[in-house]
């Protein structure tokens, strides 16, 4: 009956009830900020303020290290940033509008990722995506941050191949229709065509949950990439949604040493079952709400936290 709904409705109602799975968070204790140059950083509004209450918490349970940043997305209400200051230790918050976006495209997140490159030089900077959980001890970012090693998601298991130079990268021969005019489908045809790509490397990662070690490069490495995109495929390409993650992608790739996450243990859900041995999982858009996995996976995080 369900999937008869118009897809709107469908979204609100499904959104109610992850709500409404998430809501025990406000009975969980608060995290204890660390200035000990680790960030966990996220841009978030007052329509997620309960999944990113969830996503926070079960990455702190398990780090128990870090403070706090959060880029508002310019919808948080008083009563929103009086539970954040309660439950995320008093949190630095940034206004969007604050952002320096000068010669950078703006909106799609861009924003984000040139907050956390102006950060980077002094912590080490976790991005962490709202729609997320952490099921378990994630010891790969623990040691990626104990040797500031910049980490990255990957956007599928068929990208365990490491950092490619970009003047041989070959993307995928085959594509489904849907994704062929995807603006990340279209920078990845070209990145052969930058200037330097005998020597710069890309990733294909997402940008979902990433790590950007300390003293790693600012925005001049993200602005040389914008350019060449915008020389090879125009203006208004980079204005459209997804630029921003090709480019964190390319900034990790180039940072030394960069670590891909194993996807069997950090995985995106695309309504499939997931290896015993997950630790994390990014409950993307396209099938977030499939099924009832994210609200279990909500409820069993729940349960370790402290109260």
């Amino acid at each position: 009956m369900m999937n008869l709904l118009p897809f709107r409705l469908r979204t609100r109602l499904d959104g109610r009830r992850h709500d409404a799975a998430c809501r025990p968070v406000l009975q969980t204790a608060p995290i204890v900020p660390a200035d000990d140059g680790l960030v966990i950083f996220s841009m978030m509004g007052t329509a997620v303020l309960l999944p990113y209450l969830v996503a926070v918490k079960s990455l702190w349970t398990h780090l128990r290290r870090g403070r706090v940043v959060i880029l508002s997305d310019g919808t948080l209400t008083p009563d929103d940033r009086a539970t954040l200051a309660w439950h995320c230790g008093a949190p630095e918050i940034i206004e969007i509008a604050d952002v320096d976006t000068t010669g950078f495209p703006v909106g799609g997140t861009w924003e984000r990722l040139l907050t956390i490159l102006d950060r980077r030089s002094d912590a080490y900077v976790i991005q962490l995506d709202s729609d997320t959980v952490t099921l378990g001890p994630p010891q790969a970012v623990i040691d990626a941050i104990a040797a500031n090693r910049s980490f990255t998601l990957l956007g599928g298991p068929e990208w365990d191949i490491g950092a490619q130079a970009c003047a041989s990268f070959a993307p995928p021969a085959r594509v489904p229709a849907s994704a062929e005019g995807h603006i990340q489908t279209r920078m990845e045809r070209v990145l052969a065509r930058i200037a330097e790509g005998d020597r710069l490397r890309y990733i294909r990662g997402c940008s979902g949950f990433t790590g950007f070690a300390r003293g790693g490069s600012g925005r001049s490495l993200a602005a040389h990439f914008s350019a060449e995109m915008e020389r090879l495929l125009g203006r208004d390409a980079m204005h459209e949604w997804g630029t921003e993650q090709v480019t964190s992608s390319f900034v990790i790739a180039n940072d030394p040493d960069p670590l891909l996450l194993p996807y069997r243990q950090f995985g995106n859900y695309w309504g499939e079952p997931w290896d015993d041995d997950c630790r994390f999982m990014h409950f993307v858009g396209a099938h977030r709400h499939d099924g009832h996995a994210y609200r279990d996976t909500t409820r069993a995080a729940l349960a370790l936290m402290d109260r």
